[in-house]
């Protein structure tokens, strides 16, 4: 991922006019990997291992396009129920991934943050999530969170019995204090949410903090959804009308 956050701008490389107010924060659920592999000849680990490759180019349009913070959905809760081959590859790639990205990551700017649970993973692979999640604190040029073993549902379950724990009085909770017992306590809600593969769903993403960011779906499968696609899909945000819950005179 040599100097991947530099301009390469060539004079054939297309020119995307600059956003009138981006979204802050994008959460991406990055659908479509598999049926990228049957439609390419390939298997669905090699559809896994293209989705992967894709995520640099995205973090390249996001730095480009005045992202500041990105989610991306690496791994459900619900994940576990594949197939054992493809969850042991999809956990390989995880650790593959930090071998070999962390350095150039840290080295441009990129915070790392891990939003969903650790248990289940190998005591190998946590501990390098540990690692890379220390090691880019203090980096923000680019935020990313990365959802691995996560669930909404979930998420806000433990958020709950955490408050129960702490012997929180009922009439206490609030909106905001629940919102600071959440994974991303530390980050703004997401204006945007981003479906490839066409599928019209939010699968248990980020239910709690999406409840006003604006849904882009498009039919692009994750390994496909190139720069362009990326653009377009930021220009709709900048286009609509965002009211929460109101309405103008």
């Amino acid at each position: 991922m040599a100097e991947f956050l530099k301009s390469n701008d060539t004079a054939t490389e297309t020119k995307y006019p600059p956003l009138k107010n981006p979204p802050h924060h994008v959460g991406i659920i990055m659908d479509g990997n598999g049926r990228w592999a049957k439609a390419n000849g390939k298997n669905r680990l090699e559809g896994h291992n293209a989705g992967t490759e894709n995520l640099r180019r995205t973090l390249e349009s996001s730095v480009e396009f005045g992202i500041k913070m990105l989610t991306i959905y690496a791994f459900s809760t619900e994940n576990w129920k594949r197939p054992p081959f493809e969850v042991m590859g999809l956990m390989k790639i995880l650790e593959d991934v930090i071998d070999r990205e962390l350095a150039e990551l840290h080295k441009n700017g990129v915070q790392l943050r891990h939003i969903g649970r650790l248990e289940r993973l190998r005591p190998a692979i946590r501990k390098k999530v540990l690692y890379a999640i220390d090691l880019t604190k203090n980096n923000d040029r680019l935020i990313l969170n990365v959802a691995f073993n996560y669930g909404g549902r979930e998420e806000i379950v433990q958020a709950a019995r955490r408050l129960i724990q702490e012997n929180i009085p009922a009439d206490d909770v609030t909106e905001d204090l629940l919102s600071k017992y959440m994974y991303t306590a530390d980050s703004p809600d997401p204006d945007l949410i981003i479906r490839t593969s066409g599928e019209f769903r939010t699968s248990n993403f980020l239910i709690w903090q999406a409840a006003y960011a604006e849904y882009y779906i498009t039919p692009t499968y994750w390994p496909a959804f190139d720069k362009t696609e990326y653009y377009k899909a930021l220009l709709e945000f900048c286009q609509r009308d965002r009211r929460y819950g109101g309405r103008k005179e």
